[in-house]
């Protein structure tokens, strides 16, 4: 929708989104299969459940389902980050969420940037999961210092969208021509380059440092490393994978299967082995890198602040259990202890839900004085859960350390550092959990305006 002549970041947003799936099904191939795959997954649960279809339809979420994608980059500076941050905010993306990935073993932290309305949501929930590097986690000072100068020199953003989006900051916005323009700039800002920046040294130091360092420094640009599609059923992508020729990760990160799903699990497939060509070097021996591979997730749904406390309780009994025992096993168990039903969810005040009336509380039934419990039971009030948006620190850390190589440094403690990374990214990051709380209060706030009517 435009409104003044100017594209709305809704629509540059799905243009954007459209156009970064296209290219980065002709840069990594395999990404088109695993969409087909999450596709035929996603038609065979909607056709085996209508009640689930229902839902969807109702919540705005069945006509996203198909174009729902999250990226994810990682960048070198505070400069970097500041920019990204403002081409977002054209896209009408907001940083949400501060996450440490220190806490497995990767030296950075990261936002995500997000619509955060419902209406946007349900136009194009595009999502891209921002990493800073962390330097000061580097220990060698001269490689911390030869980073910093490698990434000092480097400009990932072409002149003319930095034009762009200061034209668009400037004047409110852009119109149609010069959105298209400002997608096509940004998009190569996300492209693959097979040639390095560096040297084959520079690069081995970098690389044996972590390799998620080396993916950072020694290229042009943070070319988008993952690009997500969401399934209604990741057990069935996760089993079906193999035979189409998909290499899946072992383990799917986040909460065990449930019958009510819980913020997010995520699996992918293994990371490409790409060829590059160091600088300096004969082109006709080049090297190779790790870095690219392609990522599915299932969301479920929101916790509240007190629901968020005991899943990450179980989640850190699971972590820390007899290691004779297997992952899965050890997480099925300590879930055991999480309620299972959306009734016992929402009584206890651990997840979100959105409240309206029903057809019959609509057409008029008595309402008045009636707890909202009463209401729900009477079927005058329905309470749809709110589905997770966002991301979980533990789980990307697990999804980018199996993609870089399990033996990769893990020494780290928690290092969270927000306030360092608000002041590089410019503004603070929105508290995704009040902006659940904000969507049920405004729900609820509605349904009683309407009883006063």
């Amino acid at each position: 929708m435009e409104t003044t002549g100017f594209a709305d970041g809704d629509e540059i947003r799905a243009r954007f989104s459209r156009r970064m799936s296209e290219m980065y099904r002709r840069e990594v191939p395999q990404y088109g299969a695993l969409l087909d795959l999450v596709a035929d997954v996603n038609a065979a649960a909607l056709q085996r459940d209508p009640a689930l279809r229902e839902h969807l339809a109702r919540a705005g979420e069945l006509e996203r389902l198909g174009v729902e994608r999250h990226g994810a980059i990682r960048l070198g500076s505070a400069g970097e980050l500041a920019t990204m941050r403002r081409i977002f905010a054209v896209m009408g993306m907001q940083p949400v969420g501060y996450y440490d990935l220190s806490v497995a073993g990767v030296p950075v932290h990261a936002t995500a940037f997000r619509p955060v309305d419902e209406k946007s949501l349900a136009r194009n929930p595009f999502r891209v999961f921002t990493s800073l590097l962390r330097l000061d986690l580097i220990g060698d000072a001269g490689l911390r210092k030869t980073a910093a100068e490698i990434l000092e020199r480097r400009r990932i953003f072409t002149p003319r969208l930095l034009a762009l989006v200061e034209r668009a900051e400037g004047q409110g916005g852009l119109a149609g021509a010069q959105a298209d323009e400002l997608v096509a700039e940004a998009l190569q800002t996300f492209r693959w380059h097979s040639a390095a920046t560096v040297d084959k040294s520079t690069y081995a130091r970098l690389h044996d440092a972590h390799r998620l360092v080396a993916d950072v420094v020694c290229f042009k640009g943070p070319h988008i490393n993952h690009l997500t599609p969401r399934t209604l059923d990741i057990d069935a992508v996760q089993a079906a994978m193999p035979a189409r020729g998909i290499a899946a990760k072992t383990v799917i990160e986040g909460p065990p299967p449930r019958k009510v799903a819980l913020l997010l699990r995520q699996t992918s497939f293994k990371a490409l082995e790409e060829r590059i060509a160091f600088a300096g070097e004969d082109v006709r021996a080049p090297g190779t890198h790790t870095a690219r591979f392609g990522e599915i997730e299932q969301r479920g749904v929101a916790l509240t602040r007190k629901g968020r406390a005991r899943y990450d309780a179980l989640l850190a009994r699971a972590r820390r259990g007899a290691s004779g025992q297997d992952y899965a096993g050890r997480l099925a168990g300590a879930f055991k202890d999480f309620p299972d039903d959306l009734s016992t969810l929402r009584r206890e005040g651990l997840a979100f839900f959105r409240y309206a009336r029903t057809g019959r509380g609509s057409r008029g039934a008595a309402a008045e004085g009636l707890s909202l419990e009463t209401q729900i039971e009477r079927g005058l009030v329905r309470a749809d859960p709110i589905v997770y948006e966002d991301f979980l620190p533990v789980s990307a850390a697990g999804i980018f350390q199996s993609n870089l190589g399990d033996a990769g440094p893990r020494s780290y403690a928690g290092n969270a550092a927000q306030a360092a990374f608000e002041q590089a990214l410019g503004a603070s990051v929105l508290d995704e959990i009040a902006l659940y709380e904000a969507a049920q209060t405004r729900s609820l706030d509605a349904l009683r305006a309407k009883v006063r009517q």
